[in-house]
């Protein structure tokens, strides 16, 4: 301290002396009439000499290579990163495995059960004809395309499906995806761009999720299947913004949400939607074969005609009980996601055998319009039957094949709530052999509706079968909660 001291004394001194030399009259000058002293110049030789650091190379000594020796010492103490986190004890999923075809009854560990887990509708699975067209076009094509449907991948039998499809539900033209899940985000993000507005569901399932996510949009949620919420979001976004007025608009909703049950008022989507002027995107994996007099869908179910809905989507591995999807509407719908939509342009085209396969459940469904009198009794009758049901209460709609229970008094965290849920679909299936589902949700699934028991009723299902889940959910939901 004591040498520091006069180092900065004299310091100071310096910069005095340099100073007052600088404000001597003989040191001022006149430029361009402004007065120049020692100040202003000793602080432009500061500045200079500041920015003169700023602008040299930092040192860096030399590296020093390492030994082999301290080479191996940093490679026995390195533990890379894991691939993803570890999962937590109770969170592992092991699901039964079915042991034969996913019927109105099954078979799980050797023991046959009833089957209220798979969303076979119209009971499709297993019907002889559907089978029989199946084996012939194996025969004819094989099993798979090995090509997408630009690059010789299309067969015939895909362009049957398609203008069968279209003409079932009055459309211009529709389109095949390989895979259901994978029809909706693909089609989203065909549509809609970085910069374009999309208004959706908070309820809607994690494949919509996805393709909003790809999309880039601007997504804005409203409350579940709440048209108030809807009304009011639309005219927050329109109501005095011109710029809204110049980009494409978008709502997204579920004709039947898988994560609710709940069945969307079409209605009065398609009078917010004219009155606002946005487009409609509307998802029927769950009411395609359901809804309406002679099952096509949702438009037919309020009687809106289908031309006012922008695009319809669905997947065709449940009540057509086959794999992959659709998107239909007009041409020029349907042909901008020939070349747009990454799920079509890039992906195997749809195995010959399930097109053949849908083609055969929509005829079923034409010549036996009595099925769907057979599903949706059925569905009145387990809705009758579960209306008591000790501490579960019914959140689905009572047109909708998903009937979906969930707690009356949920407690304060998801987590748990799943975790009573699945105590009873595991005593259910061990006790009584009946095969139920409680509502697992990835962390990706961003969905924060009430988790709940999904039963999926079928036409198959019969009235003892109806009985059997009822009453032992209704033992086992007593003695849990």
């Amino acid at each position: 301290m004591e040498v520091i001291l006069p180092i900065a004394n004299a310091t100071v001194a310096a910069l005095a002396r340099v100073s007052a030399a600088f404000n001597a009259p003989h040191a001022r000058a006149v430029v361009f009439g402004i007065h120049i002293d020692g100040h202003l110049v000793v602080e432009g030789l500061l500045i200079a000499a500041i920015l003169f650091q700023l602008s040299r190379k930092s040192y860096k000594p030399p590296k020093k290579p390492l030994t082999e020796k301290e080479i191996d010492e940093l490679c026995d103490e390195w533990k890379p990163e894991p691939l993803c986190p570890p999962i937590k004890e109770g969170a592992r999923i092991d699901t039964p495995t079915l042991e034969c075809a996913a019927g109105p009854h099954t078979t799980i560990d050797g023991k046959e059960v009833v089957n209220f887990a798979s969303a076979n509708y119209l009971g499709l699975i297993g019907n002889e004809k559907i089978i029989d067209s199946c084996v012939g076009s194996v025969e004819k094509y094989g099993v798979g395309s090995c090509g997408p449907r630009g690059f010789y991948g299309t067969i015939d039998v895909h362009l049957d499906c398609e203008a069968k499809i279209a003409k079932f539900l009055g459309t211009q033209d529709s389109i095949l995806y390989s895979y259901g899940i994978s029809t909706i985000f693909s089609v989203i993000p065909a549509f809609c761009k970085k910069g374009d507005i999309i208004v959706a569901d908070e309820g809607v399932h994690w494949a919509v999720q996805n393709g909003l996510q790809l999309s880039r949009s601007t997504v804005v949620y409203f409350k579940h299947n709440d048209m108030a919420s809807l009304a009011s979001t639309l005219e927050k976004l329109t109501h005095g913004n011109k710029r809204t007025e110049k980009i494409r608009r978008y709502i997204v909703v579920e004709a039947i949400y898988q994560n609710s049950g709940q069945v969307a008022p079409l209605d009065e989507i398609i009078r917010l939607k004219e009155k606002y002027r946005f487009r409609v995107i509307l998802e029927e994996s769950h009411s395609f074969g359901v809804l309406g007099k002679s099952g096509r869908g949702l438009a037919e179910h309020y009687g809106v005609p289908i031309e006012k809905i922008d695009i319809v989507t669905a997947g065709m591995g449940n009540a057509l009980a086959t794999d992959g999807g659709f998107c239909t509407g007009s041409v020029r719908v349907v042909d901008h996601q020939r070349l747009s939509s990454s799920g079509y342009v890039f992906s195997a085209s749809l195995p010959p055998y399930l097109a053949t396969a849908a083609i055969s459940a929509v005829n079923h469904l034409e010549e036996n319009p009595a099925v769907l009198a057979n599903l949706r009794s059925n569905i009145a009758l387990l809705h009758k039957e579960l209306s008591d049901i000790p501490g579960l209460e019914i959140a689905s709609d009572i047109l909708s094949p998903i009937i979906f229970l969930k707690l009356k008094k949920p407690t304060s965290s998801a987590v748990a709530d799943l975790e009573l849920l699945e105590v009873i679909a595991e005593k259910v299936l061990k006790e009584d052999s009946v095969f139920i589902t409680a509502t697992k949700r990835s962390n990706l699934d961003k969905c924060r509706l009430p988790v709940g028991i999904r039963l999926f009723v079928s036409a198959g299902h019969t009235e003892s079968d109806i009985s059997t889940v009822s009453t032992s959910l209704k033992r086992v939901a007593s003695s849990v909660l």
